[in-house]
């Protein structure tokens, strides 16, 4: 095992085996990343934080399992970690992950991290492994997908198009214009009220250098980040919406943040918002047929929105947390 200073392609194409292979074995039916997406992972930047990367090998020398460690840099984060680990399943039960594990907690314990978070899915061998190591359940997500076809698109194509006196839809691909750029960092804050469970996982304070920020580092890894938000007569910005259409530009889109300044809850924005992006994604992106999502169980309203525009759960994971021994 050793930690990857810089990645090499042949490193890249075995990261991609592993993670390809794992996630055939522990969730079947859902698209593994394809070898761009884990090349602009390895290599690109990340919004807020750094990347730690280990490999390791079997006894024959051939790579069997993979970590990276997230460090968390901005304020209120900088006590957390989070990790994402995988093993070859025609290696597993032969210590690789443990190896992975160890690496990754005294790096944590080195950077003065507090916090090691990590996802499993719900009652498959990651849980076993988060459970069997010491880390807690913390928060459960319900995963949903959205097709964006028959009766479902033609409802929400009403709704997208309902009247909701004193605001205006807007939207954007990619960094949000200039004009916008304070509003939206405004509304980006509505994310810290969000129900996470027991995870310490801390908040994040948005401004226009943050959010112009987070545009570059999607459109660097070759993702395209659409944007569609409701903003007030007043100027405000009330509510917005977010999705990520993966390099490539496969069948599936990956829902990012949907929030509504609490100002203006109570007035459907939520609903408003999600169906004019449905609409948006069928009139430029016909390719993509269907949006994934995920819900804390304890976001009752938010999962309340979703089911009402369509979206079925699918599967369900658990976010596990690891307090970082102090030696």
């Amino acid at each position: 095992m050793h930690p990857l200073q810089t990645v090499s392609p042949s490193e890249v194409a075995a990261w991609h085996r592993i993670v390809a292979a794992s996630t055939a074995h522990d969730l079947p039916g859902v698209p593994p990343p394809g070898p761009e997406q884990i090349h602009s992972q390895l290599t690109g930047p990340a919004l807020g934080s750094r990347r730690l990367t280990w490999l390791a090998t079997g006894a024959d020398g051939a790579p069997a399992g993979v970590a990276a460690l997230r460090l968390f840099t901005s304020p209120g984060q900088e006590h957390l970690a989070e990790l994402e680990l995988h093993v070859d399943p025609a290696h597993r039960r032969l210590g690789s992950g443990a190896r992975l594990l160890s690496a990754v907690v005294a790096a944590s314990r080195a950077e003065n991290r507090r916090s090691l978070i990590t996802t499993a899915a719900a009652d498959g061998p990651g849980q076993a492994f988060a459970e069997r190591h010491g880390f807690r359940r913390a928060l459960t997500l319900d995963h949903l997908v959205l097709r964006l076809d028959g009766t479902v698109a033609s409802d929400l194509l009403r709704t997208a198009g309902a009247e909701h006196p004193g605001y205006r839809l807007t939207g954007w691909t990619g960094t949000v214009p200039d004009d916008l750029a304070d509003a939206f960092a405004a509304a980006k804050n509505a994310m810290n009220d969000m129900p996470m469970g027991d995870l310490d996982y801390g908040s994040v304070a948005w401004d226009a250098d943050r959010v112009r920020a987070m545009g570059r580092v999607v459109a660097d890894r070759g993702d395209a980040l659409l944007t569609v938000a409701a903003v007030h007569d007043d100027g405000t910005m009330a509510g917005y919406t977010e999705v990520v259409l993966p390099l490539g530009v496969g069948p599936r889109a990956q829902q990012y943040d949907t929030a509504v300044v609490p100002a203006h809850r109570g007035h459907g924005l939520g609903l408003w918002v999600k169906a004019a992006m449905v609409r948006r994604l069928r009139a430029e992106h016909p390719g993509v047929v269907e949006i994934e999502t995920d819900n804390a169980d304890e976001n009752v309203h938010m999962l309340a929105v979703n089911h009402r525009l369509g979206f079925r759960s699918y599967r369900r994971t658990h976010e596990f947390q690891l307090d970082v021994p102090a030696s």
